[in-house]
């Protein structure tokens, strides 16, 4: 991996350009920045959220389940720092698929979409989960054009699902339900 940063400010960006961890130099608009830069919010907005007040029969599991997360999300981002570069391990896709079924058991199932709200700390899973599914969408377009391995594509996509899921058992650890879609239907 590249150098740790020991001065912040070094003023090579001035210029509109960054480097990657290969030492390669690119614009900061360049499709692997815009993916990393979004999977670095996701990570922020995860962190955000571990500092909600969670409702105490869930807050240390999934304090540490959000932490395991977010050393994911630095692997990830390492990954699409350095192009043909491996970090993120298919193990770390399948611990997801365990969480989601292991919490997705736990809820009802769902007859009616569900708008994002509910306790404050579901509608911060939510906005990680909508924030997850853009740094997807910059993934699937980075690899349209470079290659990249496919488990940070299944990583994203997993870990929105999850999210969700983890939104929906977050607003009933604190006592509430899920947020209802009330659709109006006409006649026609």
């Amino acid at each position: 991996m590249g150098k740790r940063l020991t001065q912040i400010a070094t003023r090579t960006g001035d210029a509109g350009e960054t480097g990657l961890g290969d030492g390669q130099r690119v614009y900061k608009d360049h499709l692997r920045i815009c993916a990393m830069g979004d999977v670095d919010e996701l990570n922020s907005h995860i962190g955000l959220l571990m500092t909600e007040d969670l409702p105490a029969s869930v807050a240390s599991e999934l304090k540490a389940l959000f932490s395991q997360i977010q050393h994911d999300l630095f692997d990830l981002g390492g990954e699409l720092c350095i192009p043909n570069y491996t970090l993120l391990k298919e193990d770390q896709v399948a611990q997801l698929d365990v969480w989601l079924k292991q919490y997705n058991d736990t809820l009802p199932k769902l007859e009616e979409f569900i708008l994002p709200g509910g306790s404050r700390a579901a509608a911060q899973a939510h906005i990680c989960r909508t924030v997850c599914r853009r740094a997807e969408r910059s993934i699937v377009k980075l690899g349209r054009h470079e290659p990249i391995h496919d488990t940070p594509r299944q990583y994203v996509n997993r870990l929105s699902d999850l999210l969700f899921v983890l939104a929906r058992v977050l607003n009933r650890a604190a006592g509430g339900a899920d947020v209802l879609w009330h659709h109006k239907k006409t006649a026609e």
